[in-house]
């Protein structure tokens, strides 16, 4: 290991210490623009740190492919919307549990809720506030009343319902149902769409040729079989179509998905924001639905190649998910740089991976550590892992560490 790879990774290792805090405020200089690529929940300690840390101002990078069971219902409802619920998560971040904004988003409809349940509630909702989002709901449940029985509210979160308001209210545009929301919520957050907002449905390849046919599919138990592809769809697949792909080889399966495509463009604000940032983080959430479809998102390559952004940091996920059993931290990193065009990182794609010392972390080869780096990247581990929230990362920590990588890129990039 290098001189220069010892030293960011004992400072960075030594998070929790005096140093790193000393490091990050005498070689850090604010303001610092973090763009940092996410899902729902994954990375959510570490960008609330990164909000609460002076000087630091944060653009959070999400896909909309989520189609859960509640999401997928207003996803069907609503023909041409993408889910709005890893959105709605994101807005909560600057908001503790107690605040009316927070319950409002999360709230759940019990089964059994009717359009005149969803009435009487706005009402209680235009009593409290925000107004806006009383404004919200009312587009929906107008939108119930002309239409009744095309969606069941049970189990239909609150703060979803509000972004379907928006979409409808602002002519179906989804980022700017998006940036409405965040202004009702007071989010400090720059969320953004990485697509112009297009509506597309998610499905995955395993190599021996099934297909998860969906977000869902993708998230929930599953074999140990690996995923091999990754699909944009403009039509959710049917159960016509899942059996008819059903038992064709993996090659033949891929490119009948392939001739479906939908077409996607970037958000010209999500590629301003990694121009504009110091920091680009790759972090941690559900690899094949939160983070790597995100990557497909045309334009996102150049964008990175060409933005002036000191470090850009992989963080590896400190514990374990559904969708990547056998895969190793070192195959998370090759699948990202495969799938933002930079296979052999010679864009320098990634400049610093940050690992963790979780029990259910995706393993690290000893090659790696010894040497300590991978695919042209430093590669830094330390113990990230939150002991009272296992498989999550402490938010503060890494958060630190992630300030004191930025802090040595420059001598890093030197050696």
């Amino acid at each position: 290991m290098s001189t220069v790879t010892s030293t960011v990774s004992s400072t960075v290792s030594s998070t929790v210490s005096s140093t790193v805090s000393s490091t990050v405020s005498s070689t850090v200089t604010s303001p610092v623009s973090v763009a940092l690529f996410g899902g729902g929940r994954g990375g959510a300690g570490i960008a609330r740190a990164l909000l609460r840390t002076p000087g630091t101002s944060l653009s959070l990078l999400v896909n909309g492919y989520d189609n859960g069971l509640s999401t997928g219902a207003l996803r069907r409802w609503l023909p041409g919307m993408l889910g709005p619920s890893d959105f709605r998560k994101n807005l909560l971040l600057h908001l503790d549990p107690g605040d009316p904004r927070h319950t409002l988003l999360e709230r759940r409809l019990p089964p059994g809720t009717t359009p005149a349940d969803l009435d009487a509630l706005i009402g209680d909702v235009a009593a409290t506030g925000p107004a806006e989002a009383a404004r919200e709901l009312r587009v929906v449940a107008d939108r119930l009343a002309a239409r009744p029985g095309g969606l069941d509210l049970a189990d239909c979160a609150l703060g979803n319902l509000v972004f379907a308001g928006a979409y409808l209210r602002l002519g179906e545009d989804f980022n700017a149902a998006v940036r409405a929301c965040a202004r009702t919520f007071g989010s400090p957050v720059r969320l953004l769409n990485v697509t112009g907002g297009e509506n597309a449905f998610l499905v995955a390849l395993k190599q021996d040729g099934r297909v998860l046919a969906d977000e869902a599919d993708i998230v929930a138990p599953q074999d140990g079989v690996a995923i091999t592809g990754l699909f944009l769809l403009r039509e959710p697949l049917s159960a016509a179509d899942r059996a008819a792909l059903a038992g064709r080889p993996a090659e033949r399966v891929r490119e009948l998905l392939a001739r479906r495509s939908a077409t996607v463009t970037p958000n010209p604000e999500a590629l301003r924001a990694l121009a504009e940032a110091d920091l680009i983080v790759y972090g941690p959430g559900t690899p094949h639905s939160s983070l790597l479809p995100s990557y497909l998102t045309p334009g996102l390559a150049e964008a990175l190649s060409g933005s002036g952004a000191a470090a850009r940091v992989f963080v590896v996920n400190v514990g374990g998910d559904h969708d990547v059993q056998g895969l190793t931290a070192t195959d998370l990193v090759d699948r990202t740089l495969a799938y933002l065009g930079d296979p052999g990182n010679e864009r320098a794609t990634i400049t610093h991976v940050l690992s963790g010392r979780g029990a259910g972390a995706p393993a690290v080869p000893a090659r790696v550590l010894d040497r300590g780096s991978w695919a042209g990247a430093r590669w830094i581990n330390a113990d990230l892992e939150d002991p009272a929230r296992p498989g999550a990362h402490r938010g503060p920590r890494t958060a630190e560490a992630l300030l004191a990588v930025l802090g040595e890129a420059p001598l890093a990039r030197a050696g």
